[in-house]
């Protein structure tokens, strides 16, 4: 059994995390900070071959156990001497793992035994993009725009010219994007871009810069719904949407009408 005194001692260890939970705070705003990644599958078997390595590799970044994949990529590496592939991967992983500098190292290393990998420069380009090195991520993204004319390429080039506020040439980029995939900006969270843009007004930039686009395609749903977010990001020159030739078909709208009659307030940070 234990002692008064041990169980006061086991008290006074707890205490500061009780304090520090959502029960026990008089201001329950907390950040939780979660666990380290884990890793959960079984090691990589030495009998597998590098095709099966890989395979289970890909499974589990799918599953986005990060740490595992890279297990199983690094595996089937030293059974190959690695390929571009692999290297690409596994720049995925570290990537995805927040570990930029050796997610860097992956795919410069797939695109030296591959000067063709499209995707590997792509990734490149948003690893230089999370380390605000939009120089480098222009360049890596337009030699894979030069390999292969992806959708995706050109947003992530355009992301990295707003960042760089060069806002015709990201502007450009972004309509290639759509002209290749209408559904582009749909898919993929803005939340992303938005945590590279410095300033309110750099946000809500971008957000009048995609509703010109969708307006110019004619998808008068999602251009209003981004002038919509423009304005509630308070972006100062709305003004434009009456001399912007680009809505000069919504403008006929009477949703349009409606909105801009609104005045939607901007919604404080």
């Amino acid at each position: 059994m234990l002692s008064w005194k041990r169980v006061s001692s086991l008290l006074l260890l707890l205490l500061p995390l009780l304090l520090l939970s959502p029960s026990f705070s008089q201001n329950t705003e907390l950040v939780q900070v979660g666990p380290p990644p884990f890793r959960r599958a079984e090691p990589p078997a030495p009998s597998a071959s590098a095709e099966e390595l890989e395979g289970r590799g890909d499974q589990l970044r799918s599953e986005k156990n990060y740490l595992d994949a890279m297990d199983y990529y690094q595996a089937a590496t030293i059974k190959t001497g690695g390929t571009a592939s692999l290297m690409n991967k596994m720049g995925i992983c570290n990537l995805m793992l927040q570990r930029y500098k050796d997610a860097r190292k992956d795919f410069s290393r797939a695109v030296k035994k591959d000067h063709s990998h499209a995707d590997a420069y792509n990734n490149l380009g948003v690893v230089y993009y999370q380390q605000r090195d939009y120089g480098k991520a222009i360049k890596n993204c337009e030699k894979a725009v030069s390999l292969n004319l992806s959708a995706s390429y050109y947003s992530n080039l355009g992301a990295a010219y707003f960042a760089k506020k060069q806002f015709e040439k990201a502007a450009y980029n972004y309509a290639k994007a759509l002209e290749l995939d209408p559904d582009i900006f749909e898919r993929v969270s803005r939340a992303g871009v938005q945590a590279q843009l410095p300033s309110p007004d750099d946000r809500a930039r971008y957000d009048y810069v995609l509703a010109k686009l969708y307006a110019r395609m004619g998808s008068a749903d999602r251009s209003l719904r981004y002038l919509k977010k423009a304005m509630e990001d308070g972006y100062k020159d709305i003004g434009n949407v009456y001399k912007d030739h680009e809505f000069s078909n919504l403008r006929k709208d009477p949703r349009f009408t409606e909105l801009m009659a609104a005045k939607t307030i901007a919604i404080p940070e």
